[in-house]
């Protein structure tokens, strides 16, 4: 007979969890593993022990909360943009000690054998355990940080810089981490090439301040006039695109180095690959519900680059942080309480929020 949450573990967490497809949150008991107890079991002297401070409102927890993917798995603690403070650490931890501010971010496990694993990809790991809604290497559900407290092995456990904020750097977990790999990986990041950044969004405005930061020259392509003032005046882009004016998008063909997709919602490639000059590289990040159409005449004739990514491992997701913190780039964030959560969803939902939820777990989650 299965266990209830609350039964798995011997460490009682509280938090609040969506139960069906209406997304709707509510208070949840259920359980954490417990390093001192399990202190003679594999691998429970590599945990840390995390009380939860801060945790960022992701768009995929939105996605997730109402199964719009197809493979969420009830009851749902959803979560992972999540900063706290070190409460304990088993005895093969050591970087980490009682105090220590840290972060945890998509993924909490991986094989920790295999090729991706050993090139510091854990993420791409086929055997990647994420932050919440996966199966934990012992075959119990992983619960996120809308959440009291969080127990995940060190190698997945970040450390914090002193100088980022906590609030407002917990959705660099999810968001900055997944701007950066790409602009890391296919080297977008000369300094004086031209940056596209399409959507205005969680994503596309933490995309923004890290390419100004690698000195590359910044345009946001929104189909949102009302978001000029705000890309350029207040979040330092060099230019604003609207991508609804058929005028504008034709005089801004062939002009752009690299393009950085952020859009969630489906929508035409073929004017982004236009914008691009000859081996010009389009990355998307975003996650649209359904397939978008690839247009291959214009990469053959411009010898253009289509690629994807999905966040980065766990070094690279240290050096994003550190970062961040040397270039003073935090996310804007509208911190909330855990009982707003509903409504936060519902306005994610209708893109209201400059730019992204942050939940104050420590100060508002009572039981």
């Amino acid at each position: 007979m299965a266990k209830s949450p609350e039964e798995e573990h011997p460490q009682q967490a509280f938090g609040w969890a969506a139960r069906d497809t209406s997304g709707i949150l509510s208070p949840f008991r259920f359980s954490r593993r417990y390093i001192l107890l399990f202190a003679l079991f594999v691998g429970a002297d590599d945990d840390v022990t995390i009380k939860v401070l801060y945790c960022g409102v992701c768009h995929s927890d939105v996605h997730s909360v109402k199964n719009e993917w197809g493979f969420t798995n009830y009851p749902i603690v959803p979560g992972h943009e999540i900063v706290g403070v070190v409460t304990k650490a088993g005895k093969n931890v050591e970087k980490f000690k009682v105090g220590d501010h840290v972060g945890v971010g998509v993924i909490v496990g991986s094989c920790m054998k295999c090729e991706t694993c050993d090139q510091d990809l854990e993420n791409y790991c086929p055997r990647t355990i994420f932050t919440y809604n996966s199966l934990d290497h012992d075959r119990t559900k992983t619960y996120g940080g809308y959440s009291d407290m969080v127990v995940v092995h060190h190698r997945y456990v970040l450390r914090f810089p002193d100088n980022l904020a906590l609030d407002a750097g917990a959705p660099l977990l999810c968001a900055g981490i997944t701007v950066y790999s790409p602009m890391k990986y296919y080297g977008m990041t000369e300094p004086g090439k031209h940056l596209g950044v399409a959507g205005l969004g969680g994503l596309g405005h933490v995309a923004v301040k890290i390419g100004k930061a690698f000195g590359l020259k910044v345009t946001v392509i929104s189909s949102s006039p009302g978001k000029e003032d705000e890309a350029v005046k207040r979040l330092g882009a060099d230019s604003f695109l609207l991508s609804s004016d058929p005028a504008k998008l034709k005089a801004a063909m062939g002009t752009m180095d690299y393009i950085i997709d952020t859009v969630s919602a489906v929508h035409s490639l073929a004017p982004l690959i236009g914008l691009l000059k000859l081996n010009g590289k389009l990355v998307t990040v975003g996650l649209p519900d359904k397939p978008l159409e690839l247009p291959i005449f214009p990469l053959v004739l411009g010898r253009k680059l289509v690629g994807g990514s999905d966040i980065g491992g766990m070094k690279e997701t240290q050096e994003m942080l550190d970062f961040c913190a040397k270039h003073n780039i935090t996310s804007d964030i509208e911190l909330i309480q855990m009982d707003y959560i509903n409504t936060a969803m519902e306005r994610i939902a209708k893109s209201d929020v400059r730019y992204r939820f942050v939940i104050d777990v420590g100060n508002s989650l009572t039981q």
